[in-house]
């Protein structure tokens, strides 16, 4: 349980500073996501038509039964602002790879849909971003330390989701109620299944 921290006498809190393992676990953490990435970005760039970004989104898209998600959903899920989406989707849907509407009767809500582009880029691009990934990353550690990782990952994505719930402003029930799956056009949007191209369903890794 971590301790809480304590008065110094003049009614502040003091600062609960962290220690030097702390401190070195923390900071490697924070220099290996950001070398990591970075340089994963890189190498999608040199290899595909896409930016990370761009990969980003469509792996949360096609891990979808239906290939769509609401904004805020979708915004949530990549921890992006909702400007950032917004200019993104705007981008992504100009070279056809998303498609962007309305979210039926709700007209305050609206959802992102892949397209079949959208699905056509992430899977000639997701083989040589695993390469990567597995050469980067997944071949480095053991069982156990992927294991370890994966604990640890989830006890953290816990954390920050408790303490995003206790924001004001956190979606309600009514913004998140589902919308129809649906394209564009009213008909039932394509899955990864039913001839719609190719999803990733949790493969592609972002």
């Amino acid at each position: 349980m971590v301790p809480e921290a304590e008065p110094d006498g003049t009614g502040q809190d003091v600062v609960r500073w962290l220690d030097p393992e702390e401190e070195r676990a923390w900071r490697l953490f924070q220099f290996m996501q950001m070398r990591l990435n970075a340089r994963l970005a890189r190498d999608l760039a040199v290899r595909s038509d896409l930016s990370y970004q761009d990969y980003m989104v469509l792996v949360a898209l096609t891990d979808q039964p239906a290939g769509q998600m609401r904004v805020f959903e979708l915004a949530r899920q990549l921890g992006w602002e909702k400007s950032r989406l917004s200019h993104q989707v705007t981008r992504m849907e100009e070279r056809g790879l998303v498609a962007k509407r309305r979210c039926g009767e709700d007209r305050r809500g609206s959802t992102v849909s892949v397209t079949e582009g959208g699905r056509r880029s992430i899977a000639g691009a997701a083989p040589s971003h695993l390469e990567a990934v597995r050469r980067l990353f997944v071949d480095r550690l053991s069982p156990e330390q992927l294991a370890l990782l994966a604990e640890v990952s989830t006890v953290v994505l816990r954390a920050v989701a408790d303490d995003e719930a206790e924001e004001p402003g956190c979606p309600g029930a009514e913004e998140r109620s589902p919308c129809p799956s649906q394209d564009a056009g009213g008909a039932p949007a394509p899955g990864p299944d039913d001839g719609g191209g190719q999803g990733c369903a949790g493969g592609c890794a972002p």
